[in-house]
């Protein structure tokens, strides 16, 4: 404690008397002086003055040892101390919830988890028993009708981040489908088709096999949000890269390179290594279709350096995102349906699952089936077909076209087609084409799809490039089954609501009446427009939505090229300074841009997919999220 000292000179007395009064009112002590000439006195005084300085430390010093030894004794029960009033706290507070019963008892309602009624009932009989009372203690089922019981699921360290990830969407209904038990297969898989690469997924992987390995200290120990939030997902960041070295194993990048593992199934002829020039076409090792042909494991290396691998790419992973983006949104709507079946909500099941379906089939899967047709299906061999050929030629007989080749009559001008039309040299390709579809081609050349399926609706019944037999006559079913299937959804369940809310009304034992109160009509309806468009114009928009994952891979893939090109490459034929800056900037714009930016990108985009493209199918998310009684919780809550 800072002092300030005075020294005040004074000649009366009367002076010395006000002084002392002042003195006493701050609590000031009051020092007298001796005579300045007498040295003995000034001496003493100096003596004394020192020495209870010396007592005063003295004194202090035991103080604060004592205080010490105290505060230190009391330190080891200090948090048992706290977590004891937190727990007698928390107790009496429930307590205080209770309704007070007969003799005494206490009576209280709430929920408990259906497998461990068991140890409730155990608990509260041992805890009863400690009290020495004569009533005994009863845990027994509620009669219904109950409120809306709240949602729990068991998880595990795998599935906890899952869970959570849809809980801050919304907590699913009792007994209604979990979406995280398909989120913790569907969310990494679609991270890791926008984060496809082998070297960076490689990266994330072993971040997360650290998170892993470090499990029991990081579990013990205090973590900031980041460091805990990123805890909590180290099974979910070692999946994402799992899938993200799948997906880039596919798509054969690693850094953006191209891996030749088993050798590339194109040549491009006799041409010196290193010495390929512009412009070279490849040609395959062995024919269509044959084993020798295909690549064994992902996309050839080969098109890496082609000049239309941007053109192929986009090709392949546009249709990809299509058809992955069908299969889950269709999975969604599959789950609406088991829902209804589950709670036996017959309406929703008949009158909204089952046109959901057929609308979602008849335009939407048809679009996948048509895909997977058009990659399967032989296009070499069709428009070979369709091609004059001359009998005399070493092209007659190829091994291209599939069919048995015939020879014509050669009566127009000496070319036949493989099937044995004989050309005239002013023919269409519907007429050379054998395969008599219909449209343009005949059936003979490949379709571009997206036209295909703007004319399902807007030119019903014609097809420019058909794939199969009576495809118009196929389309125009499809399409009428998904015009009717939505004034079904939008009509049919309310009409049926009402038909019950009009119900002939119904007498109990006591002669009260039990009707269910229905909602007005015309509510009913604006609710189930409003479900109907939204279902509608969402299979439409979320389709779209789903090309992020044709995006999204393009753009890392992109960024990796040009990272490698502008830092690496061009770096490294000049000296190996330059290569050793370069290295340098192409490790940190790819740990910067791909290895953090992105990873974030993409997490949100699929984390995104999930929330709206996928839930919004079957999940309400309208839940009530179960709160256990646990003394654990309480202390957590209060230490942060």
């Amino acid at each position: 404690i800072e002092k300030c000292v005075f020294i005040v000179f004074y000649k009366s007395l009367s002076i010395e008397t006000k002084l002392k009064k002042i003195c006493d009112a701050f609590d000031a002590h009051r020092y007298s002086l001796p005579d300045m000439d007498d040295a003995a006195s000034v001496d003493r005084m100096l003596t004394e003055n020192a020495q209870e300085l010396v007592d005063s430390r003295t004194v202090l010093l035991k103080n604060q040892d004592t205080r010490f030894r105290l505060c230190q004794m009391l330190s080891k029960s200090v948090e048992q101390w706290t977590w004891t009033v937190l727990r007698e706290k928390s107790i009496y507070h429930s307590l205080n919830q209770f309704k007070a019963d007969v003799s005494g008892m206490l009576r209280g309602e709430g929920w408990v988890i259906a497998e461990s009624v068991e140890d409730v009932r155990e608990a509260v009989n041992k805890a009863h028993a400690n009290m020495d009372m004569a009533m005994p203690s009863l845990v027994d089922h509620v009669p219904q009708p109950w409120p809306t019981p709240p949602t729990h699921f068991q998880t595990n360290k795998f599935t906890y981040g899952y869970q959570e990830f849809v809980n801050t969407y919304g907590i699913p209904r009792y007994r209604e489908a979990n979406p995280a038990l398909f989120t913790a297969a569907t969310f990494p898989f679609l991270f890791g088709v926008m984060y496809g690469d082998v070297g960076h997924g490689l990266f994330l992987f072993s971040s997360g096999a650290y998170l892993i390995w470090n499990e029991r200290a990081n579990e013990n120990a205090r973590l900031g949000e980041m460091a805990a939030g990123m805890h909590s997902g180290r099974y979910m960041i070692i999946m994402m890269g799992f899938f993200a070295v799948y997906a880039g194993s596919m798509y054969n990048d690693c850094f953006s390179l191209g891996l030749n593992l088993f050798g590339s199934r194109w040549t491009f002829g006799s041409t010196a290594e290193n010495s390929v020039s512009i412009g070279t076409v490849a040609q395959p090792v062995a024919p269509y279709g044959e084993a020798g042909s295909v690549y064994p494991y992902g996309l050839d290396p080969i098109w890496h350096v082609a000049s239309n691998d941007l053109l192929f790419a986009n090709s392949f992973k546009m249709k990809l995102s299509v058809i992955f983006g069908i299969i889950q949104m269709f999975a969604g709507t599959c789950l609406k349906g088991a829902n209804a079946i589950y709670f036996g909500e017959r309406l929703d099941l008949l009158f909204e699952f089952i046109p959901m379906i057929l609308f979602a089939s008849s335009l939407f899967v048809y679009m996948v089936i048509l895909i997977f047709m058009k990659w399967c299906i032989d296009w070499n061999s069709r428009m070979l077909s369709a091609t004059c050929v001359d009998p005399n030629s070493s092209a007659w007989g190829s091994s291209a076209y599939k069919g048995t080749w015939k020879m014509c009559d050669q009566s127009g001008d000496g070319t036949c087609t493989p099937w044995g039309y004989s050309c005239t040299g002013y023919d269409t390709t519907a007429t050379k084409c054998g395969l008599d579809y219909g449209g343009l081609g005949d059936g003979c050349q490949p379709p571009n799809l997206i036209t295909t399926l703007i004319n399902i609706a807007l030119q019903p019944g014609k097809v420019a490039e058909p794939m199969y037999n009576h495809q118009g006559s196929v389309q125009n079913v499809l399409l009428l089954v998904a015009f009717i299937s939505v004034p079904v959804l939008l009509l049919a369940k309310p009409y049926f609501l009402s038909r019950q809310s009009h119900a002939p009304v119904h007498h109990g034992e006591d002669g009260e009446e039990e009707e269910d109160e229905g909602h007005g009509f015309g509510e009913i309806v604006i609710h189930q427009a409003i479900e109907t468009i939204e279902f509608v114009l969402g299979m439409v928009s979320n389709t779209a939505s789903y090309l992020r994952l044709w995006a999204l891979s393009l753009a890392h893939s992109e960024l990796a090229l040009v990272f490698w090109e502008k830092a690496m490459l061009s770096t490294l034929n000049i000296n190996w300074l330059a290569t050793y800056i370069g290295f340098g900037i192409f490790a940190g714009v790819t740990f910067g841009v791909l290895l953090m930016m992105d990873v974030l990108e993409c997490f949100l985009h699929a984390l995104r997919l999930h929330w709206v493209e996928f839930q919004n199918k079957f999940f309400a998310a309208d839940g009530i999220r179960f709160a256990p009684y646990s003394f654990k919780q309480v202390i957590k809550d209060s230490q942060s």
